[in-house]
């Protein structure tokens, strides 16, 4: 059985009585306590108080409490250990916990006969941020078998042998269980023990029990809000109790006690108007609203609120308290009507400008600027029926900009009365009247400017005859002037006339003709002929005009029709092939084209003997042979063209037709192509004998080159020995040096005769080019007619011979120098060894030819000659 040993603090004034906490299985409500001290008793609540006074509680007061049910035999009892309190012992909360025992009441003369039965363990509370000491006693658990055997206990869970690891440990021998560091509820509020009795010899004395550790709060975080400054906004105008914002602050602490209830407060507004308090917060959910009307954008744009958030359910003298800012701002509301800074305005503007502004007009709004509060509008209400002006805002600074959409003329209206009204873009407030500044008038005055005259039909149009003669009046193009109260001289003159055709009068526009009109000419597009004339004024300055004078032309038959084609391809037989298609153009147009009439001219005879025309169409007929067979050639046949036209007009054309002998299927053969060319057998002929002596030539030439080739080849190819330079050494004279040349013997550049005057000349550089004494080497002999194949094998025969040829110079011979004399700066190179180490293998040099066979007598090891 256990035995829990609580240490609870006590007053002996029965204002705050501790507590016994007993839960029943049978959860039975009729539950007697009895207290082993007649100075204490137990309340059926189990509230523990003094029946007497009590003298002397400077140490804990211990005792036995025993619980009974009504209707249960079971007893239970555990042991209460009081001390006073405001003097805690010098062991904090102590409680010892006794593994439970259950007793059964029983007739017998044996008492009580244990049973097993289990208790539950009330919470042990600590509280959190303890000073110490530590390790600081919790409780002390103990096992009654602890008188019989030797115990130990030990406790496991979360805080104990498990993360956080070491927060509370035990006694193994007396059970005593410790707290050791101070408890932080925010981090952990609870912890879950199981306490443990063993024997020595690890053998399990009592079933473990649980130990639930709770850490009470205590009040030592302040209230933090979520952001440091908070943005809301309201309409200005708005009515008390619109909300605003809401500010939130969270406390760590318990939030189920004092310690975490937070309450919020205003302490400051800026600025105090119209009141100091224009707001209040709601001290439960932070929710900040209007408490006064008054809000105006325009006298204040932003107010700034200082709030407080304080725990302990407000309790200032108790409570720790944070503060933030809340910036609300004051939002607009079209509560002012534009107004114009005048009742009139004014402006004038040239006639015929367009987008120009002629006035401006000024307006103000104290609504927030740029928004469509503040934009204004404009319209003009009267004044203007045709739409001459339209009013622009400048979106900068809010102004209308009375602008000429359409040309005004000085001679129709002199001036324009505007009434103007402005208005926002955005509907005006409830409960806003527009103000009587928002309309004013504009005077618009026109200026009279010199304007250019005016072709009253621009372009004009007038219908002639093609071919009109010269000097026949066509029309008068005549301009005017819109400057009625000016008296001005207009002047004409040709701006553009592409076929010079045509001649205006400078003073009242007359047009005439200067040559005949032709509707066929490439300057008449579409039977219309344009020209373009000039007007101007002698106003200050000149205005000039221009006018556009197009003449439509009546076509005539002017123009007699053209045969086509012009060539033509037959057979010499008459046969469905030998017939030619020919039609007509003409220029005019109807009715004077076709349908065309064409005939063969009487004369010559031989046209209409040989030649033949039949009608197909209006506009298309057919020339054939009338006779069987006609020689080949070429023949010129005249044919007559007449048109409709009224009267009509007639030509005389000619088509070359080229009559030629066909094959099976109509086409002209090489030969007859060439007869039908108008070849005579005679040209025929000449051709062919050019053809020949061309030939003819070219084969003689031919011949004549291949006999020149052969008596160069037959000339010796030797030449005269002084002129050969291959294998010599060639003496040229010597030049000499200038002044500071002279001491050189140029001698030695020359291949010596004798060794004699080399040897006797005194100390100097001497070099011995030294021709070995051996039979001289036998080059290959050239034939006295080689032939020109020959050639390249002679040559690489004579490269062979005196590549392999040692007496052939430059000679391997020795150079012998003189003595430099001693005192040389350059150190002396006998100290200087070969990189290689060892024999080495010289015999690869007698693969080299002859020119270095001695060298390879020399380190090879060969025979010397």
């Amino acid at each position: 059985m256990w035995d829990i040993f609580h240490n609870v603090p006590f007053s002996p004034v029965h204002s705050e009585d501790p507590k016994l906490r007993f839960e029943d299985c049978q959860h039975s409500k009729a539950v007697g306590f009895e207290s082993s001290d007649p100075h204490f008793a137990v309340r059926p609540d189990g509230s523990v108080y003094a029946e007497q006074e009590v003298l002397n509680l400077t140490e804990p007061v211990q005792f036995m409490v025993t619980a009974r049910g009504g209707h249960d035999p079971n007893i239970w009892e555990t042991t209460v250990k009081l001390a006073l309190a405001g003097h805690p012992p010098s062991v904090p909360v102590n409680q010892v916990i006794k593994f439970p025992r259950k007793h059964q009441r029983s007739s017998s003369a044996n008492g009580l006969r244990r049973q097993k039965r289990d208790w539950v363990i009330p919470p042990i509370n600590v509280p959190e941020n303890s000073r110490g000491p530590f390790p600081q006693m919790l409780v002390r658990i103990r096992s009654d078998q602890d008188q019989e055997k030797g115990i130990r206990y030990s406790i496991t869970g979360a805080g104990a042998d498990q993360p956080p690891s070491d927060v509370y440990n035990i006694d193994p021998v007396h059970g005593k269980m410790f707290v050791t560091r101070p408890l932080d509820r925010e981090e952990r509020a609870s912890y879950h023990l199981r306490a443990h009795a063993v024997d020595m010899n690890g053998n399990k004395v009592e079933n473990p029990i649980d130990l639930y550790i709770y850490v009470i709060d205590m009040n030592d975080n302040r209230p933090e809000f979520q952001n440091q400054v908070y943005n809301g906004s309201v309409a200005e105008g708005s009515k008390p109790g619109t909300s605003v914002m809401r500010v939130t602050a969270n406390d760590s602490d318990d939030d189920t006690t004092a310690n975490g209830m937070v309450r919020y407060r205003i302490l400051s507004q800026t600025p105090h108007m119209p009141i100091p308090n224009m707001f209040t917060i709601n001290s439960e959910t932070g929710e900040i609203v209007t408490v006064a009307a008054g809000l105006d954008r325009e006298k204040v744009s932003q107010y700034t609120i200082i709030v407080q958030a304080t725990d302990m359910e407000g309790n200032l003298n108790f409570g720790l308290s944070n503060t933030a800012t809340a910036l609300i701002s004051v939002t607009d509301i079209n509560d002012n009507p534009p107004e114009l800074t005048a009742r009139t305005f004014s402006g004038e503007v040239p006639e015929n400008r367009v987008n120009v502004v002629v006035a401006n007009l000024t307006v103000i709004d104290r609504d927030q600027p740029h928004s469509p509060n503040w934009a204004a509008q404009y319209r003009i209400a009267s004044g203007d029926p045709q739409g001459h002006f339209l009013i622009r805002t400048n979106p900068v600074n809010n102004d209308g900009m009375v602008t000429v959409v359409k040309p005004v003329d000085y001679e129709q209206n002199r001036a324009f009365m505007l009434t103007v009204i402005v208005s926002n873009r955005a509907p005006l407030a409830s409960g806003i009247q527009s103000s009587l500044q928002s309309s004013a008038g504009v005077t618009i005055s026109v200026q009279d400017v010199n304007e250019p005259p005016v072709f009253p039909s621009n372009p004009k149009s007038i219908r002639f005859e093609e071919g009109v003669p010269a000097g026949t009046t066509l029309t008068v193009f005549a301009a005017q002037d819109p400057d009625l109260f000016i008296h001005q001289t207009v002047r004409y003159s040709k701006l553009s006339d592409p076929a010079n055709w045509l001649r205006i009068n400078r003073t009242n526009g007359q047009i005439t003709t200067m040559a005949m009109l032709d509707r066929e000419s490439m300057y008449v597009k579409d039977n219309i002929y344009e020209a373009t004339f000039l007007a101007a004024d002698n106003g200050s300055p000149p205005a000039s005009g221009t006018g556009t004078l197009q003449i439509q032309l009546i076509d005539v038959n002017d123009n007699a029709p053209v045969l086509m084609p012009k060539e033509a391809q037959v057979c010499e037989r008459a046969s469905p092939r030998s017939r030619v298609n020919i039609t007509a153009s003409d220029a005019d147009a109807d009715p004077h084209v076709g349908p065309f009439v064409f005939e063969l001219p009487s004369y010559p005879p031989s046209i209409r003997r040989n030649w033949t025309v039949s009608r197909i169409s209006g506009d298309y007929a057919q020339l054939r042979l009338r006779i069987a067979y006609l020689d080949a050639g070429v023949y010129d046949v005249p044919i007559m063209v007449s048109d409709s036209g009224n009267p009509p007009l007639s030509n005389r054309s000619g088509i070359k037709v080229k009559v030629c002998p066909c094959d099976d299927n109509g086409d002209c053969t090489t030969t007859g192509a060439v007869a039908a060319a108008g070849l005579g057998t005679g040209a025929i002929i000449a051709i062919l004998i050019c053809i020949i002596i061309l030939l003819t030539m070219v084969l003689v030439f031919v011949m004549w080159m291949k006999r020149r080739e052969k008596e160069r080849q037959a000339k010796p190819l030797l030449i005269d020995p002084e002129d050969d330079v291959r294998d010599n050494i060639l003496k040229y004279d010597e030049e000499g040096g200038g002044e500071e040349d002279q001491d050189y013997d140029l001698s030695q550049l020359q291949q010596p005769e004798s060794l004699d005057h080399i040897i006797n000349k005194p100390v100097g550089v001497r070099r011995v080019d030294e021709r070995p004494i051996i039979a001289e080497s036998q080059y290959p002999v050239r034939p006295s007619l080689p032939h020109p194949g020959d050639i390249g094998d002679f040559i690489n025969d004579g490269l062979r011979a005196a590549d392999n040829d040692p007496t052939a110079p430059p000679y391997d011979s020795l150079l012998v120098f003189d003595y430099e004399g001693s005192g040389s700066t350059a150190g002396s190179v006998s100290s200087l060894n070969s990189s290689s180490s060892g024999d080495q293998d010289y015999d690869y040099l007698n693969d080299w030819g002859p020119r270095f066979k001695k060298l390879a007598d020399l380190y090879g090891g060969g025979d010397d000659d």
